[in-house]
């Protein structure tokens, strides 16, 4: 049996301070609402990265954990937090502690594993930002149709530094391809003029056209900020893809009366509950589940994962993986799912992300119209070590 449950606030940046929720103390009930909170809950997350000349932060880590006799340390994110995990496992196995440290998958960029999918088929968060596109999509279409007179095209900013996923799920709002759609990935490597010329084409053809742009789409120098991990900020850099693209066909001109416009999600693609898909929330549970069995039964050193099994119906099993293995990779959209024109994506990209978006809707608790989210007390393990200040945050 476990014994207390501690949820390090803001992430790793919480084990570093030693600031350190009981969620243990926690009411059931509210405990209960996380499934249908975002952004990590009131738990929270961080963009922090365990450098490797950063001994300090690593040897505070150990510290945390021995202090608070912590014996399984659950790590819950993209590649980058798979790094950390695997980190955390090896000093600790060095270190002589006993820690199982275990990996949980989670990420709207679906970009952790490899591009044969035998490490992991996709990551929870991916199947409800896809639901995401799939439904916005299909209201986006009606008012770039509806709106054609004037603005004959849509141009939809999608996030996805790396990888194609993201966008590649607007073509699920419109599988039988109706609509004129065009889905630019960044593995697609279109310039601008070739993507202007294409809106152009689509416009003669059926008056109106709605894009789809990754945020990674090459529009040239657009003021990059950088996170602690040195991946752009697409949301926090002086100039939005999706701005560039408009400015650029509006200049060039359109085959169409009217102008280009933009529209920019931007978290509301990652934050917004009421698109949450069912499977991907039950997923994301069982995957969690099964990385606490691996730390019970197996010890540290691995991330749980999801294996999707052949045959005409969708169905997975949960296993493991070693943690070396996905920290820090980097899957991109397959090749073969992109089309010949690259500015769409095949039918087995259809027939694979199709089923993470669910069929039903996802029971979010509404009181007074109103959505209802966990409020978890504010109980903190009593801190026994000296203050710190991450390493990151030192000034040179």
């Amino acid at each position: 049996m476990f014994g207390t449950v501690y949820g390090g606030w803001h992430g790793i940046e919480g084990v570093l301070k030693e600031e350190l929720i009981d969620l243990s103390a926690q009411d059931p009930q509210e405990v209960a609402r996380l499934r249908a909170t975002p952004a990590a809950g009131f738990i929270g997350t961080c963009r922090y990265k365990l450098k490797a000349g950063q001994q300090e932060d690593f040897e505070r880590i150990i510290e945390v954990m021995k202090a608070h006799d912590v014996g399984y340390f659950f790590y819950i994110g993209g590649n980058d937090s798979m790094d950390t995990a695997h980190k955390v496992s090896q000093l600790a196995a060095a270190r002589g502690l006993d820690l199982a440290a275990v990996g949980v998958p989670k990420t709207i960029d679906n970009d952790v594993g490899d591009e044969a999918f035998t490490l992991i088929d996709h990551t929870p968060g991916y199947g409800s930002a896809a639901r995401f596109w799939a439904l916005q999509m299909q209201n986006a279409m009606e008012e770039n149709a509806g709106s054609s007179p004037s603005d004959p095209v849509l141009v939809v900013q999608a996030m996805g530094r790396s990888a194609g996923f993201i966008p590649a799920a607007a073509r699920l709002a419109d599988p039988d391809r109706q609509f004129p759609l065009l889905i630019c990935t960044v593995e697609a490597g279109l310039t601008l003029e070739e993507l202007a010329d294409l809106v152009n084409d689509r416009l003669r053809a059926d008056g109106h056209c709605l894009v789809v742009v990754s945020e990674a789409f090459d529009v040239g120098d657009i003021g990059a900020v950088h996170d602690a991990f040195g991946h752009i900020e697409y949301g926090a850099s002086g100039q939005k893809v999706g701005q560039a693209v408009i400015n650029y066909l509006n200049a060039v001109g359109l085959a169409a009366p009217g102008l280009a416009r933009t529209d920019l999600p931007e978290t509301i693609q990652r934050h917004d509950m009421i698109y949450a898909s069912t499977v991907d929330m039950d997923e994301a549970y069982h995957v969690g589940r099964k990385a606490v069995e691996i730390a019970r039964r197996d010890g540290g050193g691995y991330m749980a994962t999801i294996l999707r099994q052949p045959g005409d119906f969708y169905s997975v099993t949960y296993d493991k993986v070693p943690l070396e293995q996905v920290a820090n990779s980097a899957r991109q959209l397959p090749r073969a799912w992109l089309s010949a024109d690259r500015v769409d994506v095949t039918d087995d990209f259809v027939r694979y992300a199709l089923p993470l978006i669910g069929s039903d809707w996802s029971a979010v608790p509404l009181v007074a119209g109103r959505q209802q989210f966990a409020r978890l007390n504010r109980v903190f393990a009593p801190q026994t070590l000296p203050p710190y200040t991450p390493q990151g945050y030192r000034s040179p």
